[in-house]
């Protein structure tokens, strides 16, 4: 029997919603303030996954103007019901620590294709985040939320609520009932099951970091009450620090054709660094003492349990409450390669689909031939648009437009993709001449606006054109003098990042050929959910940048960009 290799979807793919359409899956994932907004993978047997699309690709359906890093889009919820899939997301525009309130805006957009394009969203309400939409055997539909509670004294997580959606009005109607609370317990993450005259109901439980899992619940009543599992988790990870698979949780279930359950839920794979326990870090958890040094630079990514259902309640088909670093696959999979689609598109995107590389292969290069973006690539905070990127103004390069400074939380000239491998090299070929101290373009690894290492290219006024290296650590800015050099004479320039686990070494070259080492080794580590003074959801990204802070929108221009990854 073929075997699912954990995780099916490597690199920040956090939070993961799963749905089956006939003999097609679709996973769905957060993408906080990353741009376009939830990308969309497709399979057919649960074992080979492809991105196919992403949602939430317009501004009116996703405004990240200003929303702080790790804000944005949380905890998407994709479903199918009534020959449409719906797709139910949150947007945070403040969260942080010390702050009581969470300004957050719940939507709901519809495709009857799941390529799209999807509508514009319907507002439903703002009471909490992560929320899901049940679809029941009657034909009504409820939203379930977690509550988050800002009053002084009060525990943030109040418990889940549940609310009827009427779906011809496009509004929720109906009282808003709790339906369970456990006090001072972090639950969120709701999702609704109805089996053998059950609803069972499915929590994330801990907070998502090392003691992250899932809980589960049942009720005969839709409205409750809900008795708890007698297992205090279906899932977890925190009491075994051995476990390849870490911060195990907020889980979505799928059932197969042939009646065969799976849990997609999300993991980390933590570096082992030689780096102590961060003082500064607020998870202040016991299983982040024991994870102490312990670096996630992957980010939080998405894998697949095979469950059971087990005198009335669910359980890893393995036994125990454990992730597995495989499973076993379905024993019946799904023929051909038709996606669920409106006939008049199909072929269409599959040809695009065609197009695209499987993210374990050796290397993956972009030279930028075609006038339409690979899906591997985001933007943050905003749309890509020709007021700021192009692929055809030059053709075979791509072309940014320098924007804001990287602590900018609005117009960033920013493209990059998911670091997907512990062991890489990245490498592009720039073509910039800046004139003004205030004009710098290169290559970034970047976490967030807090936390990127920057081997960039601008003017000196002393130097002229010069090349080196600038970084900011936990909101401090540094420019490392040390690794700056004048390269006037230079007719190239190449620009690379090799990381192995938690060294980062950035080099450069006039040709191509012949590499120097621009700066120290830097530690990579730090681009991850487990440094630093603020919490943080993401996940390292690679990619190509421009910044004018003076305003006059300088040009840079890339050749290419390869990923290379290298076997762990």
């Amino acid at each position: 029997m073929a075997s699912i290799q954990n995780p099916i979807l490597p690199g920040f793919f956090p939070d993961p919603s799963i749905c089956r359409v006939g003999d097609d899956y679709f996973i769905a994932n957060s993408t906080f303030e990353w741009f376009p907004g939830v990308p969309i993978h497709h399979s057919h047997d649960l074992v080979n996954w492809r991105l196919i699309g992403h949602a939430l690709t317009r501004q009116s359906q996703l405004d990240l103007r200003g929303i702080a890093d790790s804000a944005g889009v949380w905890a998407p919820s994709l479903s199918y019901a009534d020959g449409q899939f719906w797709l139910i997301y949150t947007t945070i525009r403040t969260c942080g620590m010390g702050r009581p309130f969470k300004d957050i805006g719940i939507y709901l957009t519809t495709a009857k294709d799941i390529s799209g394009s999807w509508s514009e969203p319907v507002v439903l309400n703002s009471i909490g985040f992560d929320p899901s939409l049940f679809h029941d055997d009657d034909g009504r539909k409820w939203l379930l939320n977690m509550e988050w509670d800002f009053r002084k004294g009060r525990y943030r997580f109040s418990g889940i609520v549940i609310q009827e959606y009427d779906s011809k009005s496009q509004k929720l109607v109906g009282p808003t009932t709790k339906i369970l609370k456990k006090e001072n317990i972090l639950c969120e993450g709701p999702n609704l099951y109805e089996r053998d005259g059950w609803y069972y109901l499915m929590l994330a439980e801990g907070g998502t970091g090392w003691n992250h899992g899932i809980s589960m619940a049942r009720s005969r009543n839709i409205l409750g009450p809900y008795e708890l599992d007698p297992q205090a988790s279906v899932l977890t990870a925190r009491d075994d620090a051995t476990l390849t698979l870490q911060k195990a949780g907020h889980g979505e279930l799928v059932e197969t054709p042939a009646g065969e359950w799976y849990l997609a839920h999300l993991a980390a794979r933590p570096l082992k660094t030689s780096a102590g326990k961060n003082p500064a870090s607020p998870d202040k958890t016991a299983s982040a003492e024991i994870h102490a040094g312990h670096r996630c630079v992957l980010g939080r990514e998405t894998c697949l349990q095979r469950v059971e259902w087990r005198d009335g309640w669910l359980r890893l088909a393995t036994g125990g409450t454990k992730p597995q670093s495989s499973c076993d696959a379905p024993s019946q999979s799904g023929g051909g390669d038709a996606l669920v689609a409106s006939s008049g598109n199909r072929e269409t995107r599959r040809g695009v689909a065609a197009t695209l590389c499987d993210e374990g292969i050796a290397a993956i290069r972009d030279g930028f031939d075609s006038l339409r973006l690979d899906l591997r690539w985001s933007s943050l905070r905003q749309p890509v648009a020709e007021s700021w990127l192009s692929l055809a103004e030059r053709p075979g390069w791509l072309r940014l437009r320098g924007g804001d400074s990287l602590f900018s939380l609005f117009w960033q000239s920013l493209l990059a993709r998911r670091v997907q491998h512990f062991k890489f090299t990245a490498e592009t070929h720039l073509d910039f001449s800046p004139t003004h101290f205030t004009q710098m373009a290169g290559l970034i690894c970047y976490y967030n606006t807090r936390q990127h290492y920057y081997l960039r290219v601008t003017h000196d006024d002393k130097f002229g054109k010069v090349l080196g290296v600038v970084l900011t650590d936990d909101g401090v800015y540094d420019e490392l003098a040390d690794s700056q050099i004048a390269i006037n004479d230079w007719k190239q320039v190449f620009l690379r990042a090799t990381v192995d686990c938690e060294r980062l070494q950035f080099s450069a070259s006039p040709d191509g050929k012949v590499w120097q080492n621009i700066g120290p080794e830097l530690d990579f580590s730090k681009l991850s959910d487990d440094y630093g003074s603020t919490l943080r959801f993401t996940g390292a990204m690679v990619g190509m940048c421009a910044q004018d802070v003076g305003g006059t929108h300088v040009i840079a221009d890339f050749d290419y960009f390869d990923y290379r990854p290298e076997k762990s």
